[in-house]
């Protein structure tokens, strides 16, 4: 009877010191990220009210040797580079985790599929030496560029890095589509493909669109990649819509000029802002992510 208690007493506070150890650990991690975000915004805010806040989101030019900071062609570097790979990897990776998912006889897919998740484990270093060695000089040659560091060469590259992010996340979203539901929609009359657009897509929509925000915020927070495809020069492209020339994103701004920044200066400050912008946007996106995520389960049940 003791030896009994004893067991259940020693069951008790071994699932009580788990879950205080858990505890601290979820507080250890909030922490520490509530600390980066309050460093951000203490770094950052100097530079806001030096410069001013819409002057420094609207500002159309960057250039530090006479301290003149506006993060206008920046976030239009960003938000090119993020579009363009990210159309990339929708048009290339939604189909492919269909076929992988839905058409692709199981003992190939096995196979395939984790091919597809080891790209994902390549360094972006990599992807970015690449780009450079063979796609920047095909991007001068084939379209006459003077020089192939673009926003279209970054978009290209990026939108291959984040494929198997889409490719794996939305293939597992389709795998967990009810089998009972496909087989009734077939025995309906449907045919497969039928299915797979009425049926499977609908149901696995809010997995395919998580993928896709994932990947956004991927190609949003890359860097080492960037740095050797676009060109680091912060400019708005002339005409606007030329995504053909040089320019610079948030990432690669902050990383190219940091090392030159004196702690405590107006530069200094004006990169944290950046990051402070993009800490912004992300958390943005994140909301509308999970907003239209849950539209899209109530609309489709």
């Amino acid at each position: 009877m003791d030896d009994t208690k004893s067991k259940i007493s020693f069951k008790m506070f071994k699932e009580k010191a788990i879950e205080k150890f858990l505890l601290i650990m979820s507080l250890i991690s909030i922490s520490i990220v509530f600390i980066i975000f309050l460093y951000l915004i203490l770094e950052g805010v100097p530079a806001f009210s030096t410069i001013g806040f819409f002057n420094f989101i609207f500002g159309t030019e960057w250039f530090f040797p006479t301290d003149t900071y506006g993060i206008m062609p920046l976030l239009i570097g960003s938000f090119y580079v993020t579009i363009i790979a990210t159309v990339i990897a929708v048009i290339l990776g939604i189909p492919s985790a269909i076929v992988l998912s839905e058409m692709m006889p199981p003992s190939i897919a096995s196979i395939i599929k984790p091919i597809i998740e080891i790209l994902n484990d390549i360094p972006s270093i990599v992807y970015g030496f690449i780009g450079m060695i063979i796609l920047i000089p095909f991007m001068e040659s084939s379209l006459s560029m003077v020089v192939g560091e673009s926003y279209i060469t970054a978009g290209i590259v990026l939108g291959i890095m984040a494929l198997p992010t889409i490719v794996t996340i939305s293939d597992d979203a389709i795998r967990s589509v009810p089998k009972d539901i496909k087989e009734g929609s077939l025995a309906l009359g449907a045919s497969h493909w039928e299915t797979i657009k009425n049926i499977v897509i609908p149901s696995a929509i809010s997995g395919i669109i998580a993928s896709i925000i994932l990947a956004m915020g991927r190609v949003l927070g890359e860097t080492m990649a960037v740095m050797f495809l676009i060109g680091c020069i912060p400019r708005i492209p002339t005409p606007f819509y030329n995504i053909f020339q040089s320019g610079s994103t948030m990432t690669t701004g902050i990383v190219s000029e940091m090392g030159e920044a004196a702690r405590g200066s107006l530069h200094y400050h004006s990169l944290v802002g950046i990051g402070v912008i993009l800490l912004i946007i992300v958390t943005i996106l994140n909301f509308v992510a999970d907003y239209a995520r849950i539209r899209v389960q109530k609309k489709f049940g």
